[in-house]
């Protein structure tokens, strides 16, 4: 991650994470897990739960009024160290804005504010998984302090995942393209840095899908689907589009 910074000309400051592997007494924290299809986080999951909560502690405490905070398995797009040089670019209604992509179908607003020639803001409205960048406000970072006082759901769905209505609601901005991603997503472009959650997760969600799912009568079928088009007609006339956010400029293909 040094390696990281240094190429895109940002100074960082690096907060030392909690390791799972050294605190097996994670895995008996209580918990009031709010999943419907698993009982429990991982240990994993806990330590990045309060390796986040640490960074906003010292947001909180600090005199910043936005910091960026970034997971330690993150590559850069080339163009990222341009817009993190500045907080100009941020809309003065911001309480977070995502700067990751996941590469998976989300919600934005048609809507964009321009950050600079290159990239571009849109308010996010659906869940949008990873916390492997983002910037909070100072205040968010007090409300998320609150928020994570009981470990409910894991830190990408507590302030990314707005099914979880834990957060107090808050303006969330999508930066379009993204100006980095987890390296274990980006194929023949990772640099080999690992994750320790991925293996844990992929386990659970195995073990989910093992369980099988009931099958779906005709009737229940037509209602998905109803409901779907349904969805995609308030969206629309909301102002809102489905869509995969690319990574970087030189990826981006909209």
């Amino acid at each position: 991650m040094t390696a990281e910074f240094a190429r895109i000309g940002v100074a960082f400051e690096r907060v030392e994470g909690i390791d799972a592997r050294a605190r097996p007494d994670l895995d008996q924290m209580p918990q009031k897990v709010l999943y419907t299809k698993r009982l429990r986080l991982t240990g994993g999951e806990i330590a990045c739960l309060l390796s986040h909560r640490a960074c906003w502690m010292m947001i909180a405490g600090g005199d910043d009024p936005y910091v960026a905070i970034f997971e330690d398995d993150v590559v850069f797009s080339d163009e990222a160290g341009a817009l993190l040089g500045h907080a100009g670019w941020i809309p003065a209604d911001a309480d977070i804005v995502k700067l990751e992509t996941f590469f998976r179908k989300t919600m934005i607003g048609r809507k964009r504010i321009v950050a600079d020639d290159r990239f571009s803001l849109s308010r996010l409205y659906t869940d949008h998984t990873g916390t492997g960048g983002y910037i909070i406000s100072k205040q968010t970072a007090r409300d998320l302090i609150e928020a994570s006082k009981e470990i409910r759901v894991a830190v990408d769905d507590l302030v990314f995942n707005p099914t979880f209505p834990i957060l107090p609601r808050k303006t969330i901005y999508q930066l379009v393209p993204a100006l980095c991603a987890q390296d274990h997503l980006l194929g023949d472009r990772a640099i080999g840095l690992p994750s320790l959650l991925k293996e844990p997760r992929d386990v659970q969600w195995a073990a989910i899908e093992a369980a099988g799912k009931p099958r779906k009568t005709v009737a229940g079928r037509m209602k998905v689907e109803l409901a779907r088009v349904a969805r995609h007609i308030v969206d629309f006339c909301r102002l809102r589009r489905q869509t995969i956010v690319p990574f970087g400029p030189s990826n981006a293909k909209e």
